[in-house]
């Protein structure tokens, strides 16, 4: 697979879209795999957790996000799902799987029924080692920031809108992970 003709596929014009997109998802994906080589006995798929961590984000083409360059006319809480949709398109229903549970620190059915959220009522919630580790990474790097890797504190301060649920099981990566 080469996640890079993905993305090209998607985000033709070099624009500041596709350099957030890009810069962004390199973040993560180093993260991801520093966490792999601080954790060998994860046996974590390296190759998947790059791949995965360069297209997590493939979707937000398609939401209203201004301020990311993003001119779409879906909410933004809708990029896991709309990137899933890509990647099945594509023939990557495993990498799918990362682009649909990564946000916020996944989300659970009962919070998507609980706050009426426009995005399928079923569990969103990272399953495999491997979509835990890239939703965790991704928590550390805002695509407004770029250049700054955020604390455990401010990531963790930037789940808390998402329930109490997300914030466990962040805590709970941070001992497994960090």
């Amino acid at each position: 697979m080469d996640a890079l003709a993905i993305i090209d596929k998607y985000y033709p014009e070099e624009n500041e879209l596709k350099h957030i997109l890009l810069v962004h998802s390199r973040s993560v994906a180093d993260k991801a795999l520093q966490i792999a080589r601080r954790h060998p006995e994860l046996s974590l798929d390296c190759a998947f957790l790059e791949e995965a961590s360069l297209l997590h984000d493939i979707g937000i083409f398609m939401t209203d996000a201004p301020g990311i360059f993003c001119f779409g006319d879906k909410p933004y809480i809708c990029h896991g799902t709309l990137g899933a949709a890509l990647l099945r398109e594509e023939g990557y229903p495993r990498h799918a799987l990362v682009c649909e549970r990564h946000t916020g620190a996944g989300i659970s059915l009962k919070q998507i029924q609980e706050q009426n959220l426009p995005i399928p009522h079923r569990e969103l919630v990272p399953v495999s080692m491997e979509e835990q580790v890239i939703c965790f990474a991704d928590k550390f790097y805002s695509k407004t920031k770029l250049d700054k890797e955020k604390t455990v504190e401010k990531a963790l301060a930037s789940i808390e809108r998402y329930g109490e649920e997300g914030v466990e099981r962040f805590k709970k990566w941070c001992e497994m992970f960090l």
